[in-house]
């Protein structure tokens, strides 16, 4: 542009020069036409009239033959309608009567698509994606020869993103979308780059599904069913918790039950011992008592099965006419009361007739008082 308006400034100076050229040529020629020497002269208004005329048409052809090119694109030149080069960004010097520039956008392109599609199962459903996709600059000129602009181009891969998306989609059950929206894009994505391709020489970037929106009546449904599994699945995660709560409960009760058991087996366990280590001191009680009576005892030591250095000790009493055991008997029975006896001498005696009350003195005195049955 600033070539142009330069061109411009110094072409109107042309102009303004074969003006003032002609305004002179005037002046003069009315100067000598007063004195009668005007022949001849008016050839000289030829010269001023070329300046302004050649000012005149390079200020018309000149400026728009300067032609930019901006960053981010690139231009088709077109010389009486036949291409002949691609340019890149920069100004460029070309004549406008016979050369055109016709740029085309090389940044990425993003293209908003609607459209509605039909589930496998027959539901249908409005999509909206965004697809991006870049010309590739080699391929300007096949562009320019086949689409005629990058208008008629981005319509025919927008009709090949929404034909792939259809087919895509109509693989799903409606109810399998609603659970895979979010990640459904890459398989549009993967199918749309696939038709693309290298057909149309642009290299395609993504394609995002941003909303699949299916019929109220439809959605209705499916979160009415959603809740009833939901609440399905809440009643069976209280059935098992329950459950859960019950073997708990169980196992408790038969782990109270076996310690239970397991207590009354000890305490049988310590009774069993407890009556055999008494049998056992009845029993060495007995014999020490048969050997103090003059009885002779017998001590067999007998080794126990499977225990190395364990033995067994029995003693057998022998009893004779004179050693018959019933002194034997007599003596523990009074070493039972005596262990028993708390020292104070019983208030009744009997003495085979009658019996004979002893009553203990009052006041530590010693005096007792005593009588017989007549």
């Amino acid at each position: 542009m600033i070539y142009s308006a330069l061109t411009a400034v110094l072409f109107l100076a042309v102009i303004a020069v074969g003006v003032v050229l002609i305004v002179r040529n005037i002046m003069i020629e009315r100067s000598l036409f007063g004195r009668g020497k005007s022949k001849g002269k008016k050839v000289h208004m030829a010269i001023p009239c070329a300046v302004i005329a050649a000012g005149v048409l390079l200020l018309a052809l000149i400026p728009g033959s300067f032609h930019t090119v901006d960053e981010g694109t690139v231009a088709v030149v077109k010389e009486m309608g036949v291409i002949k080069e691609v340019e890149e960004p920069g100004t460029y010097f070309d004549f406008w009567l016979t050369r055109k520039y016709e740029e085309y956008d090389a940044k990425v392109q993003q293209v908003e698509i609607k459209m509605d599609a039909y589930t496998a199962d027959s539901q249908t459903m409005d999509i909206s994606m965004t697809i991006q996709f870049q010309i590739r600059q080699d391929n300007v000129k096949d562009i320019v020869r086949i689409y005629g602009s990058l208008g008629a181009l981005t319509n025919r891969i927008q009709s090949v993103a929404i034909e792939r998306t259809k087919a895509t989609l109509s693989q799903y059950q409606a109810e399998k979308l609603i659970e895979q929206r979010n990640t459904i894009s890459p398989t549009v994505e993967t199918a749309i780059s696939e038709a693309i391709g290298d057909k149309y020489y642009v290299t395609f970037n993504s394609a995002v599904l941003t909303d699949i929106t299916f019929s109220e009546a439809f959605e209705a449904a499916v979160e009415a069913k959603m809740m009833a599994q939901q609440e399905k699945l809440q009643a069976q995660y209280e059935n098992e918790k329950k459950k859960e709560q019950a073997e708990t409960a169980l196992y408790v009760a038969e782990q109270e039950a076996k310690a239970l058991v397991a207590k009354a087996q000890a305490q049988a366990d310590a009774q069993v011992a407890a009556a055999k280590a008494e049998a056992e001191s009845i029993m060495l009680k007995s014999v020490e008592i048969a050997r103090m009576l003059g009885y002779e005892v017998e001590t067999v030591t007998t080794p126990v099965e499977g225990e190395e250095n364990e033995v067994v000790t029995t003693y057998n009493i022998k009893f004779t006419p004179d050693h018959d055991g019933k002194d034997i008997a007599e003596y523990m029975q009074y070493i039972e009361y005596m262990s028993k006896w708390d020292g104070k001498l019983p208030q009744v005696v009997g003495d085979g007739n009658g019996f004979m009350i002893t009553i203990p003195g009052l006041g530590g005195d010693g005096n007792t008082g005593s009588g017989t049955n007549p």
